[in-house]
């Protein structure tokens, strides 16, 4: 692991010891995180399928104006953010009652369903409404199950890399996606242009499937459920170290107290004592504003908005034709995953979350002014080659995307996923991928309308959601503390809400007992435990 601990500079990494970065927790965030490529592949399958002409002849949309065509194509897009929103919300008691794993199981059966009702529509609205919304159910949940799992089940010096893993799927998705239509475009004719793509989205959901039978369920699930010992016993499969390793016990511990804390400061575990718990207590109450409020701002960046409608923003800005504006599209996917990619490999846990997300900030705001003051001023011809003005903004539309894979993107999912305490994770990561899920779908509903009527050729667009680029560096500035590095119980330590004076850290721990050789009857744990403890 020499290499691992090289690319990744904090001082968990330095501390912790190296047996817990093995094979083992990569597969794991490997196979959750196909949850997250389930997302990229619709976002990315619908926006170049909407303008596929066998599409548009099949549902009607040639037969419309134009405010009316866009008006059809964003209720077809947006109604599976609506079905994403109750998933995202209906997945949290879910998970919280029957487990993490079972609730991924749960969305792979969903999007497959919607996934065959959309392929044999023929031509039904209807038809194509509910299955969309049927696979948005599954797409709902697994943004809320799948950072959780993740983040539960991470070493927290790479907790940010591997739950960032949901973005880097989520952009490969998309590249696929892409690549998928272009291919349907160049090499098939007829309805099946527009069939075999929509039918493809179901591969993700099957892939989380097999995946997951290698998997366990979360440990910090089984904590909270006062199943101990299969808690310790899986924490230590996972962490590649013996039941009895002072990493593990100091990490039980540390669950154990934050657990305990919690419970002492409301009694039940009800929906409205969870409820209370979220809203009354001042370090709670901060942390699910700062969730919901991040899931709000990295939706108004207007990322969705290019990724659902790239193949016609890349029209609007001079690239001619079916053909070569999902070329230009597919080209976007690859930029968003090798960006995605190097994000997670040096900076998740190097950097820092809110360095990452400050300076890509303002890159992005830039990105959008320029493009926003090209069509305003320089828009392309019809016909004509794209002018050297043009190429600019073009690539701008793809650093926007590397900049957003190296804050907004991944970020935020991390983020959500670590900062909660144990028995509120589920609830809030739920009400932050509900947040995302109803931002998207306001996005995914007006872009269309005002790329037709927010100015000549929609320049105020891009106006609009680079000013909110630059308001979301004052959101960070003053609201954002630093996580990385910080286990994620100690989070309630960071918030205010309790303290670990008691329990050593981890990684010092699992150090000064460094000459642990697994002889239960030699070694000496240094490891304070609260009265009454049972694992």
């Amino acid at each position: 692991m020499g290499l691992l601990q090289k690319l990744v500079r904090n001082e968990a990494m330095r501390l912790d010891p190296p047996e817990i970065y093995s094979w083992r927790v990569f597969l794991l965030a490997c196979s959750a995180c196909f949850g997250g490529m389930l997302f990229g592949m619709d976002i990315g399958i619908i926006g170049g399928v909407i303008t596929l002409p066998a599409f548009e002849n099949a549902f009607g949309l040639t037969n419309l104006s134009k405010l009316g065509k866009a008006d059809l194509s964003a209720n077809i897009v947006s109604v599976m953010q609506a079905g994403a929103f109750a998933g995202a919300l209906i997945a949290s008691p879910i998970s919280d009652k029957l487990g993490r794993k079972p609730g991924l199981y749960m969305v792979s059966v969903l999007t497959v369903i919607g996934v065959v009702l959309q392929a044999a529509s023929s031509g039904k609205l209807p038809c194509m409404y509910i299955g969309r919304f049927v696979a948005g159910l599954g797409l709902g949940a697994a943004t809320m199950l799948t950072p959780t799992y993740v983040s539960e089940n991470a070493p927290r010096a790479i907790r940010g890399a591997l739950t960032g893993l949901y973005q880097l799927f989520e952009t490969a998705g998309v590249m696929l996606a892409f690549w998928i239509n272009y291919g349907s475009l160049l090499h098939l004719k007829g309805d099946a242009t527009w069939i075999l793509p929509l039918s493809m989205q179901a591969l993700p959901a099957i892939l989380l499937s097999l995946g997951m039978l290698f998997c366990d369920e979360s440990p910090r699930f089984l904590a909270k459920n006062d199943n101990w010992e299969k808690a310790q016993a899986v924490l230590a499969r996972v962490r590649n170290l013996p039941q009895s390793h002072p990493y593990v016990q100091t990490e039980l511990a540390e669950m154990q107290a934050q657990l305990e804390e919690e419970r002492s400061l409301v009694g039940g575990s009800s929906f409205w004592d969870l409820q209370r718990e979220m809203w009354t207590i001042s370090g709670n109450r901060k942390r699910a504003l700062i969730s919901i409020g991040l899931m709000c701002a990295q939706q108004w960046t207007g990322t969705n908005a290019i990724n659902y409608y790239a193949p016609l923003i890349f029209s609007a800005l001079g690239v001619v034709g079916n053909a070569n504006s999902l070329f230009a599209t597919g080209v976007y996917g690859i930029v968003k995953m090798v960006s995605c990619f190097l994000f997670l490999v040096f900076l998740a846990d190097s950097l820092g979350r809110k360095k990452s997300l400050l300076w890509t900030a303002i890159g992005m705001g830039i990105a959008m002014f320029y493009i926003g003051f090209y069509v305003r001023f320089d828009p392309p011809a019809l016909g004509a080659p794209v002018p050297p003005a043009g190429y600019v903004a073009l690539v701008a539309v793809y650093l926007f995307a590397a900049l957003f894979q190296f804050g907004w993107g991944p970020v935020c999912w991390i983020y959500v996923s670590e900062i909660p305490t144990s028995r509120l994770r589920g609830m809030n990561v739920s009400y932050a991928a509900a947040t995302q899920w109803l931002f998207n779908f306001a996005v995914a509903r007006a872009t269309p309308v005002m790329l037709n009527t927010v100015g000549k050729g929609g320049y105020g667009t891009y106006f609009i959601y680079g000013s909110f680029c630059f308001a979301m560096f004052v959101f960070v500035w003053f609201l954002i503390p630093e996580t990385k590095g910080v286990s994620l119980e100690r989070m309630d330590e960071l918030f205010g809400v309790a303290a670990f004076k008691n329990i050593e850290d981890i990684g010092v721990a699992a150090r000064r007992n460094s000459s642990y050789h697994g002889d239960d009857k030699a070694r000496d744990l240094h490891v304070e435990r609260l009265e009454g403890s049972n694992v």
